[in-house]
């Protein structure tokens, strides 16, 4: 007799990103994201701490609009809040207008 294997639905590894905060460390920039579902993903930019910081929230906002393309087929806009300390930024990540939000446990 031969068993089926059961299809599972896997949950997104990355989910839907709800906020970012970017720090200039002497290595080089470093974001982290927030998600809906309480989790953080961190990490380097790959943007020397020598870029001008609008390179730098660019290129983190890029990284997380690809991120949420990827694991969730949603576009998300990026909304970069008035510094509170120098060489550190916060952004709070909306899906986009035109797309509908993701339920949960679903994979977009």
């Amino acid at each position: 007799m031969t068993r089926r294997k059961k299809d599972r639905k896997r949950r997104p590894t990355f989910g839907v990103p709800k906020g970012i905060v970017l720090l200039a460390t002497p290595e080089g920039w470093r974001m982290s994201v927030l998600t809906v579902e309480g989790g953080m993903l961190c990490g380097g930019l790959g943007v020397s701490i020598g870029a001008d910081p609008q390179a730098a929230r660019l290129a983190a906002a890029g990284k997380v609009a690809e991120l949420a393309r990827e694991f969730h087929s949603t576009d998300v806009e990026v909304r970069w809040d008035p510094p509170q300390e120098p060489w550190s930024w916060t952004a709070q990540v909306t899906l986009a207008a035109d797309n509908p939000r993701p339920a949960p446990g679903t994979e977009g």
